[in-house]
This record gives C-alpha cells, sequence and structure tokens, in this order.
C-alpha cells in the first residue's frame, strides 16, 4: 500500500511540474470529439441505467458489484475515514447539492483551505480525466488517493495515520463482514486498496438521468414548461455556442464510456480572467498550464457537466460566480471583466480564450428561459435517492 501512496503523491506533485503531453492542452474541436453514440454494447453493469446511457468504462482490473458500492457507500459517508476523524468524501460531496460544495472553496479536515471549488460527482463514472484540470488523473481510482494520502493541500489526511484509521475499521464488526462480503475469498480484506475500490465503486453508481429534461426527451411531453422549451433551443444553437462544450448526453463533451473508441478529453479557457492584459491567470491556480507549461494551457479547464447544475452553487473552478443568472451574463458578454485589483484585466480579450465563447446578446425573457432550462436538469431523484444517501443513523 506504501508504494501505492506514493505513486498518489507523486500523481498530486507533478501539477507544479512539466507535463509529457503538449497537445493535450489544445482546445478540442468538434470534429476531433468522438459521438457519444455506443460503437458496441459494451460490458454488463450492474446497476440500472437511465434510457439512453452508454454503459460506463472500468480500468482494466476493476471490478463492480453490489457489495462493494454498498461498502464504500459506508466509507464515502464516514469521517472515520480521516486521520483525525473529523470529516467524510461526503463533507466536501453531500448529495443534496449533487455531490458538489456549498462553499466557494472546501476546507480539509485540519482546516486547510482548498484552492478549487470541489465539483459534482454527478455521473463522473463517465469522466475521462478527473478533477478540474489533470489529464494525469484518469481514473476515480487514482483521483481518490489524492484526498485520502495528499498532503498539499491535506483533506482527509490519512498520511501519518493510516494505521488509527484501519484500526477505527477494523474495530466495527459491521464493517468486518462488508469487507468479507465485499472480498469473498481473501483472508485479510480490510486494507487501503479495498478501501480505494469500494469508495470508486459507489462514485460509479452516482449516474444522474432522470431530469425533467430526460423525461420530456422520453415521451413525458408536459414535462418542460413552453420557457423551459425555448430555453433548449437557445441552448443548442450557434448564436450561443453553449453544446459545442456542453453538449451529448452528460451536457459535457469532456467524455468516456465503454463505447467509445478513446476517450473525449477536453479542457478551455472560458475567459474568465486576462491577469495584466497577458492571457495569465491568478498565480494560485493557473488550470492545465500547470501540468504542461504552455503559455496556451493558462487558464484551461475541463468543462463539467450541466446535469443539477442549478443546485451546484458556487460556479466555476474557484467559486467565484454564486447564481446562474450571473453566469449567463459572464457568456453573454464572452468573458469577465476585473476592473481593479492584483487580478485586473479583460477576461474577453484573453489571447487563450475559447473561440466558442464568443459573447451574444439576449433579451430579458431569453434569458430567463435559458435558465429555466438549465434548472429542468435538475434530477430530484438523484438528489434524493436512499440508496445513494447517508446510511448512518
Amino acid at each position: 500500500m506504501r508504494d501505492v501512496v506514493l505513486s498518489a503523491v507523486a500523481l498530486a506533485a507533478v501539477a507544479a511540474c512539466g507535463g509529457p503531453d503538449p497537445k493535450i492542452g489544445v482546445d478540442a474541436q468538434v470534429a476531433d470529439v468522438p459521438a457519444d453514440v455506443p460503437i458496441d454494447a459494451g460490458p454488463s453493469w450492474p446497476f440500472e441505467l437511465p434510457p439512453g446511457f452508454p454503459v460506463p468504462r472500468l480500468p482494466a482490473g476493476q471490478r463492480l458489484t453490489a457489495e462493494l458500492a454498498e461498502l464504500g457507500r459506508h466509507l464515502f459517508y464516514d469521517e472515520r475515514l480521516s486521520g483525525n476523524g473529523t470529516q467524510a468524501c461526503a463533507s466536501c460531496h453531500p448529495q443534496a447539492r449533487a455531490f458538489a460544495d456549498a462553499n466557494v472553496t472546501p476546507s480539509g479536515s485540519t482546516g486547510e483551505v482548498l484552492r478549487r471549488n470541489a465539483m459534482s460527482l454527478t455521473n463522473v463514472a463517465f469522466g475521462p480525466t478527473q478533477t478540474w484540470a489533470n489529464f494525469f488523473l484518469d481514473t476515480l481510482e487514482q483521483q481518490a488517493l489524492v484526498p485520502m494520502f495528499g498532503d498539499n493541500p491535506i483533506e482527509l489526511g490519512i498520511t501519518g495515520n493510516e494505521d488509527v484509521v484501519l484500526g477505527r475499521l477494523r474495530a466495527d464488526p459491521d464493517y468486518l463482514a462488508r469487507f468479507a462480503a465485499a472480498f469473498p475469498g481473501e483472508v485479510d480484506p480490510l486494507d487501503f486498496n479495498h478501501v480505494v475500490a469500494a469508495i470508486v465503486a459507489f462514485e460509479r453508481r452516482l449516474i444522474s438521468g432522470r431530469s425533467r429534461v430526460d423525461r420530456y426527451r422520453q415521451g413525458e411531453l408536459g414535462a418542460l414548461s413552453a420557457s423551459e422549451l425555448r430555453g433548449e433551443d437557445l441552448f443548442f444553437t450557434e448564436r450561443l455556442e453553449c453544446h459545442h462544450c456542453h453538449g451529448g448526453f452528460n451536457f459535457t463533451i469532456a467524455v468516456d464510456h465503454a463505447g467509445l473508441a478513446t476517450p473525449s478529453t477536453a479542457f478551455f479557457n472560458n475567459g474568465l480572467y486576462n491577469v495584466g492584459g497577458t492571457g495569465a491567470y491568478p498565480l494560485i491556480d493557473q488550470g492545465l498550464y500547470e501540468l504542461t507549461q504552455l503559455d496556451t494551457d493558462r487558464g484551461r479547464y475541463k468543462p463539467p457537466t450541466l446535469r443539477n447544475i442549478a443546485v451546484t452553487a458556487p460556479y466555476m473552478h474557484d467559486g467565484s460566480m454564486t447564481t446562474l443568472d450571473e453566469v449567463v451574463r459572464f457568456y453573454e458578454r464572452g468573458g469577465r471583466l476585473t476592473p481593479s485589483g492584483p487580478n485586473a484585466g479583460d477576461g474577453k480579450l484573453n489571447p487563450n480564450k475559447s473561440p466558442f465563447v464568443g459573447g451574444f446578446t439576449l433579451t430579458d425573457q431569453e434569458r430567463a428561459d435559458l435558465i429555466a432550462f438549465l434548472e429542468a436538469l435538475t434530477d430530484d431523484a438523484f438528489l434524493t435517492d436512499p440508496t445513494l444517501s447517508d446510511p448512518f443513523p
């Protein structure tokens, strides 16, 4: 397990170094993005998928069972998994917010404030990469190690407390039984490799596809209002160009599943900053540039899914926008103007900005319609599903 932990630390540390493939940072072009239509039936999946959804891709050698995912649900909500026993995965990813965080940026178990907003885990099983801007973290197994064992910043803070954390789990007869059921035939199944496997199995269950938009597309004609339907039409126009970054079944072109020949990896600069008019982003976080050291990669981040977007505020990688109205007006302008202060600059003029963020004009009614459509992407059943909820009293 020590080698696995050291690998996780290396993956996290590489964000401060040069990356091996500068081509990753180039804006994905629509023609280069594989269609999210399965090219074959793909493997079986032990849980029900929403109508029309492809089968997620499982990394080679990984398994997924109901027993494993249920064990992962318990671990995901258990504060005993942190070094000091005060924080769980769910502390920054509560179900009612589509497994996103209400804070601008979250704090770890020791109080250390993180620099990026906690992304929603909605449909995380379909992510070709994990987190905002790290193409090295291309599996949930790799990503899970960072909050568990990383120390810059400290999140769950297990490093240095490994024996304490495992001791807490071993002292619980329920966990002993659950690990034995999830890993049958193993003499001592309770270790960190299996903890990771269980948590990511639960995360792969976090699939959302039952919003009113989905129900309308499946034939429930009264599921959307006239305003929401007008908003949907606007969303898919070339005038607004939203769908170029947020298209497909998961409302993001950064997608992977078992039917794709290769994952569709994408990172974009949306003009949030343009410090000093140089294309720079605040030094605290410069996106993909931190891996590639290419100036053209400053401010490039993965486009997140828009599913459940109405409950995942605050928005952007730094949590700097609080409402959907603010977000829509930002894209209307084609970038954000920061008039003064250390980050002053006009994001609309950022030389690295995606050509899809050109700006547009909306009437008040059109803006309301677009926001109504985005709100209709909320999957209330997903937010309240008892099989995904906290299992502890």
